[in-house]
């Protein structure tokens, strides 16, 4: 089943950010674009790799008004540790949401039940609290935060832009299409 346009499930989760613990709840999320960007665990391979990514391009994410939330079913004290210890996660700025009991796990169908982990799973939400888009990628493979700003950006000027859609590889300053019967049969 598609989750297109689903609503994200009601929570309140500890997070670790800027040197700090802190609640996030929905209502925190509601009312700008976020990412939701679950990963299997802390103290791991490919998760570092990615969070570090995310962590080099998170003022271009900010720059679209846009919050980056990492979500692991570690605890915010085992956050603090991995952060503290590592020079990598050091330079994350953005809220590393602790998701011990799997609510957010769960509610965005990510959870490896076996084993109490998340998949690798990105989920950008809009503003209303739906999900727009979301990738589920096998756990030895590492994705792109350059894709993920460009899908975002895509997402919001479509947002903004409703008789408009974006082409295959889509960048912000490029054409779009207006659908209409005058394209069909003609791209």
């Amino acid at each position: 089943m598609s989750q297109i346009g689903k609503q994200i499930v009601d929570f309140e989760v500890q997070a670790y950010v800027n040197d700090d613990f802190k609640a996030v709840k929905k209502e925190d999320v509601l009312g700008k674009w976020s990412v939701f960007f679950f990963y299997p665990a802390d103290f791991t391979f490919v998760c570092p790799t990615e969070l570090e990514d995310l962590a080099n391009s998170y003022d271009e994410f900010k720059a679209t008004g846009a919050e980056i939330y990492s979500v692991s079913t570690d605890t915010h004290f085992v956050h603090k540790a991995w952060h503290d210890t590592s020079d990598t996660i050091k330079k994350i700025k953005y809220p590393m949401l602790a998701d011990p009991t799997g609510v957010l796990s769960r509610g965005f169908e990510v959870m490896i039940e076996e084993v109490g982990l998340a998949e690798r799973g990105t989920f950008i939400v809009n503003p209303q609290g739906e999900i727009v888009s979301y990738e589920v990628v096998a756990g030895n493979v590492g994705r792109n935060a350059d894709e993920l700003l460009r899908k975002l950006k895509a997402l919001q000027f479509v947002a903004e832009h409703p008789s408009e859609v974006c082409p295959a590889k889509w960048k912000e300053g490029n054409e779009t299409l207006k659908p209409n019967i005058d394209l069909v049969g003609k791209i």
